[in-house]
């Protein structure tokens, strides 16, 4: 950083005309209480690039640049995260501006002609020290929130320790008890062995509704019903209700389908029917209502986090207790209860949120004391045929096979696992600890392997980039992927991708078994031929954020770069990058000569490039800034859809 006098105010003059940056300068020449030190910008794209290169205390913009509007510059700047308190200068007659620069973000803005040195000084002063008290308060802010969050993670983590403590305190407990009767020659008595299995199965539970609580779980959605999900589980909620509480269902005839995972559906419903009893100790009603709803905007921006449109309702209502508006606010905190000590983990309602907002809605609660309570779930209405389950008729034995199986995880109790499943099943078995021996292990196996079972995350290479190195070789190997915690390019927000097989963990005999045979016996089809992972170069990290949401929410990957040097070493890192997604200017070089580049490292891939300021001189793809996530998703998929060599 340049040294400078404490005095001196660093100003960026935008203005193209010669005559009116003179007088301004003029002006601030004249102010003897602190040193202006003015730089000049003489149009748009020489702001832009001013405002990258230093910082600036104070930026003076002029309304009208030519042909370029002002306002839209100071937009640009605040978009760009470039961080100065913003002042518009107008000629006679345009005092209307004062409204279009306050709505852009500008601090103020000055007449020119009734500019004075005094009212200058005032006006850089007081938009200097306004913006560091905005920046001191946000900071605060942010301040609160981290203290708030590691509160939050502190709660958790006390939780989860507390009931892990419980769970494995059975079973180290019930082992050492097995263990002592192996050693002394006695029976094994059965329910050792039942209350370790017990435990093992609350530990799952617990982990997959944390999983739903943080909205990290694998969802495999479908397009469904909710009546139709009410229907099935009717008769076990009634079983699970006290004998006093009367079950009620409302089920609007003509409700649209909505697009969720069917069994987490249940899990939110019969979380939230538990909890209802819970609410009513001396009996009472349960009502479950669905509805179709329109949420229009003053909703929506009142009440729930969503977006105005079409919603199916789910409303969940009880007679019971209530809650005060304390309660209320904290009731989805995770760990957080109103039941006794041993009587719920804390996780109920936390989980029921953290699966609605990642099926894409949202929950509000409304009670009071004594007058009961009511859930009511917002989940975005489709317009699809609701998908018909699969049939799978009674359990059957476990499948066997005789093919061979590349199996590769680095969790040895977990590898150990599968490998006694599947040799037991009548599989070849291919053991490796990490992707690169597994990698070795195919390049020395004779003949061929038909399935890779792969964790998702792993060290050195995740399971997909496992896979898509070994299909090189072996193009008819089939891939079934097992995880805990997927994320990367199995789960988008997650949802799993279509083309790849998934088994989340943990893992028992007979789902495994299944999965395998069925992976084995579907057609040789693996993830979609079409472009699936985009890099995204551009140095405006919110231009990235939207662009990953708008690309992750039409089914792509997304790699990000903010200059061309960082966008070569991930294209390095990366063995697949399908389409380069560029912004023309860059602070290194342009998005030209990036393409250019990246083409020599990966012939196969498109390019789009994308700009705010101008348009692609030359052949290619493009797309303007500002785009709707609807634009770009076309722009992607109709680029993806042809050969590299036509967008060249």
């Amino acid at each position: 950083m340049r040294d400078r006098p404490e005095d001196q105010v660093d100003v960026l003059l935008v203005d193209d005309d010669d005559e009116d940056f003179l007088l301004t300068k003029d002006l601030l020449s004249r102010l003897d209480s602190v040193r202006y030190e003015c730089q000049r910008a003489g149009d748009y794209q020489e702001a832009l690039k001013a405002a990258g290169e230093r910082r600036y205390d104070v930026c003076l913009v002029d309304y009208r640049l030519g042909p370029d509007n002002g306002i839209e510059l100071v937009r640009e700047l605040i978009a760009n995260g470039h961080d100065m308190p913003i002042i518009v200068l107008t000629g006679q007659g345009d005092h209307d501006v004062d409204v279009e620069a306050a709505e852009a973000g500008a601090a103020d803005y000055l007449v020119k002609g009734e500019i004075s040195p005094g009212l200058l000084e005032r006006t850089i002063r007081y938009a200097i020290h306004r913006h560091a008290d905005m920046r001191a308060l946000r900071e605060s802010e942010d301040d609160l929130r981290q203290a708030q969050r590691m509160e939050a993670i502190g709660q958790l983590a006390g939780g989860v320790a507390h009931d892990f403590n419980n769970i494995m305190t059975a079973v180290i407990g019930f082992s050492e008890l097995a263990l002592r009767r192996l050693d002394d020659g006695r029976e094994l008595p059965r329910h050792y062995l039942e209350e370790i299995k017990r435990a093992g199965e609350r530990a799952a539970a617990t982990a997959h509704q944390l999983l739903a609580f943080s909205r990290k779980q694998v969802l495999q959605t479908r397009v469904l019903n909710i009546n139709g999900i009410v229907g099935e589980i009717e008769q076990l909620l009634k079983q699970l209700l006290a004998d006093d509480v009367a079950l009620v269902t409302v089920l609007d005839p003509t409700l649209g389908p909505v697009e969720a995972d069917p069994g987490q559906i249940e899990l939110v419903i019969m979380n939230l029917a538990i909890n209802a009893s819970d609410a009513m100790p001396s009996g009472g009603k349960l009502m479950i209502e669905t509805a179709n709803v329109e949420l229009d905007e003053s909703h929506t921006s009142r009440y729930i986090d969503v977006a105005p449109g079409p919603y199916v309702l789910l409303a969940v209502t009880d007679s019971g207790v209530g809650m005060d508006t304390e309660t209320a606010h904290r009731i989805f905190e995770p760990f957080f209860t109103t039941k006794d000590i041993g009587k719920g983990t804390g996780l109920g309602l936390s989980t029921v949120f953290g699966i609605v907002k990642q099926s894409g809605g949202d929950i509000g609660v409304y009670s009071e004391p004594g007058q009961g309570t009511t859930f009511k779930i917002y989940l975005p209405r489709v317009q699809a045929l609701v998908d018909q389950p699969e049939d799978h008729g009674p359990q059957r034995e476990s499948p066997r096979g005789s093919e061979t199986i590349l199996l590769t995880d680095d969790e040895g109790l977990v590898r150990g696992f599968e490998r006694e499943v599947l040799t037991e099943l009548g599989y070849t078995v291919l053991e490796a600890d990490s992707p690169r021996h597994a990698l070795e292990l195919a390049r020395d196996h004779p003949s061929v392997i038909h399935l890779l079972l792969t964790d998702v995350v792993m060290p050195e290479l995740s399971g997909r980039e496992l896979s898509e190195q070994l299909a090189e070789k072996r193009p008819e190997l089939k891939t079934l992927y097992t995880s805990g915690y997927a994320t990367g390019a199995i789960v988008h927000h997650g949802i799993l991708e279509p083309g790849f097989a998934f088994l989340p963990k943990p893992l028992n005999r007979t789902s495994l078994a299944h999965k395998v045979r069925e992976v084995l016996d579907s057609p040789a089809t693996g993830p979609s031929e079409t472009a699936r992972t985009i890099l995204v170069v551009d140095d405006n990290e919110l231009v990235r954020e939207v662009v990953r949401l708008f690309a992750e929410s039409a089914g792509y990957t997304t790699v990000e770069a903010s200059t061309g040097a960082e966008a070569f070493a991930a294209a390095r890192q990366h063995r697949a990058i399908d389409i380069l997604l560029t912004d023309l200017k860059l602070p290194d070089m342009s998005g030209v000569e990036v393409a250019k580049v990246l083409s020599q490292l990966h012939p196969a891939t498109r390019i789009l490039y994308m700009s705010g300021h101008g348009t692609l001189d030359g052949p290619g793809a493009f797309i303007a800034k500002p785009f709707s996530e609807d634009q770009l998703t076309e722009a992607l998929n109709a680029l993806s859809a042809r050969p590299p060599s036509e967008e060249r």
